[in-house]
């Protein structure tokens, strides 16, 4: 199972959502990649699109090895089991979420240029590309739990079965039309993966508005 990008992983995922009944729903794509994802989510549901931010903390010297994330504002959230592994303490790692902490926030600035958005009495929806870990999307979780929503939920196109277990607890319903167990990485469930850029996030909130 592939598909073709992002946006048509959004149209799959849309399909899984749409029977629900919403609350003056929100769309918060993850940056980056969950953006173009959530885009079409929230066309098919009529619902409002913002993003939500939460940037992974890495090992030293293995940045992609993911062992924790913080968001602009809440409190950073590590895996145990892999500070252990490595024998890190989150007290090693404080130069490495501070400066993730400022990236989240710089990214929040770009896209929302001091936009106000309203979580509370809303049904959310936190939306990304694809589950692995699951790190991230619990750190954009509890912070978007702690403004308030009237429900929250998570919604991936695929993701790791036992990462979609691991985060029931954090979200009221969690939505994944794919859930396997032979996950390895999220890129190679799409035949097209690029990077999604600051200036593809922007144009997609800007579409988004005019639709």
């Amino acid at each position: 199972m592939q598909f073709a990008d992002r946006a048509d992983a959004g149209r799959v995922l849309a399909e899984a959502l749409r029977p629900g009944r919403w609350c003056d729903p929100l769309v918060l794509g993850l940056a980056r990649g969950g953006v173009p994802v959530a885009h079409e989510v929230a066309r098919a549901l009529g619902a409002g699109l913002d993003v939500a931010v939460a940037r992974k903390i890495g090992a030293p010297g293995h940045r992609e090895f993911g062992v924790g994330a913080v968001t602009a504002d809440g409190e950073p959230i590590f895996d145990a089991d892999a500070l252990r592994s490595l024998g890190l303490t989150p007290d090693d790692l404080a130069g490495t979420c501070a400066a993730e902490r400022r990236e989240a926030r710089r990214r929040l600035e770009v896209y929302r240029s001091g936009r106000a958005v309203r979580l509370s009495g809303r049904d959310v929806l936190v939306v990304d590309d694809g589950l692995a870990t699951g790190v991230t999307a619990r750190a954009a979780l509890r912070e978007v739990r702690s403004r308030a929503p009237r429900r929250l939920v998570l919604a991936v196109p695929v993701g790791a079965a036992q990462a979609l277990r691991q985060l029931r607890g954090e979200a009221d319903r969690v939505v994944c039309p794919h859930r396997r167990d032979d996950f390895r990485s999220v890129g190679r469930f799409y035949r097209r993966f690029d990077q999604t850029t600051d200036a593809e996030v922007l144009a997609l909130l800007e579409q988004h508005r005019h639709d």
